[in-house]
């Protein structure tokens, strides 16, 4: 299994920051910020929880109906499974017993991982240059 580092809390909170006011992980601004990934990035960030779908697709900063589009698809292909009903609210969660879900989780970590270090080596490098100043 892919070890993330030392503080898995760190990483949590480096995978989000502020791009033109809007909150973008490091993992969509790397591959792309389109409606599925928003989901896949929301449901690994937060992978120890249930959620419904309304949930999701608020998180995900996406609209329900949009959600509507590929749900079916996501729970097919068992990327996600429900975990139980509550009212009526059907919840769901990331499948991390599903091999292909287990492959991106640790693509996903390795992205955050490198970009984190990307952004933290050019924050070094200026710092440097500013101290030279």
């Amino acid at each position: 299994m892919y070890h993330i580092g030392h503080n898995r809390k760190l990483y949590i909170l480096a995978a989000k920051y502020y791009d033109n006011m809007e909150q973008k992980s490091l993992f969509l601004k790397a591959y792309g910020n389109n409606p599925k990934l928003n989901v896949l990035d929301f449901l690994v960030t937060f992978q120890e929880f249930d959620y419904s779908m309304k949930d999701i697709a608020k998180n995900a900063k996406i609209g329900y109906n949009t959600l509507k589009l590929f749900w079916k698809d996501l729970v097919d292909r068992k990327i996600v499974t429900r975990t139980r009903v509550v009212g009526k609210a059907k919840m769901y969660k990331l499948n991390k017993e599903n091999p292909e879900v287990k492959e991106f989780i640790k693509l996903y970590w390795l992205v955050i991982d490198r970009e984190t270090e990307r952004l933290l080596s050019q924050k070094k490098l200026l710092l440097k240059q500013l101290k030279d100043v």
